[in-house]
């Protein structure tokens, strides 16, 4: 059975999933041109935001965090980041239990709404954040990695 567990950003666990994460997109990116930056520690501390890992069996199959980002037009808002599924772990629920336990955190901090950006040929991506009520929204940063921006209201 698959659990969550927050955890700090930069502590060698989840430094290590996030490196399988960044090397995974490097070699997948279209054009080779992928932007890797390893998140700021301040940022995924509550209440900014919150970093969890997926364990199953006592392994750390997976990761990824919301962050605090500027309000939008629902009010506050967080930013999905870094979702990630070792991919032995994927077809399973794990991206289900992720988005539910952040989206959980963002409530208790008073999220109005929760967005993302991700890149059009993370097709199955873009299938769970469809899944769990995400829709298309205007682009709120200039992320070069990302192509396409999601957004749920939470209230």
């Amino acid at each position: 059975m698959m659990s969550l567990r927050a955890v700090a950003v930069d502590e060698p666990g989840a430094h290590e999933l996030l490196a399988e994460y960044f090397a995974l997109r490097a070699r997948s990116f279209p054009g080779g041109a992928y932007t890797t930056t390893f998140p700021e520690p301040a940022a995924f501390e509550p209440p900014a935001g919150v970093f969890v890992v997926v364990e199953e069996e006592g392994e750390r199959v997976g990761c990824g965090g919301i962050r605090r980002v500027a309000d939008g037009p629902h009010g506050r808002r967080y930013e999905v980041k870094h979702l990630y599924l070792r991919p032995a772990a994927r077809g399973r629920g794990g991206g289900r239990l992720l988005l539910e336990g952040l989206e959980e955190h963002a409530r208790e901090w008073g999220a109005a709404e929760l967005v993302l950006d991700t890149h059009h040929t993370l097709e199955a991506a873009g299938r769970l954040y469809a899944r769990a009520g995400f829709t298309a929204i205007e682009p709120y940063n200039d992320n070069p990695n990302a192509t396409r921006w999601y957004g749920k209201p939470l209230r």
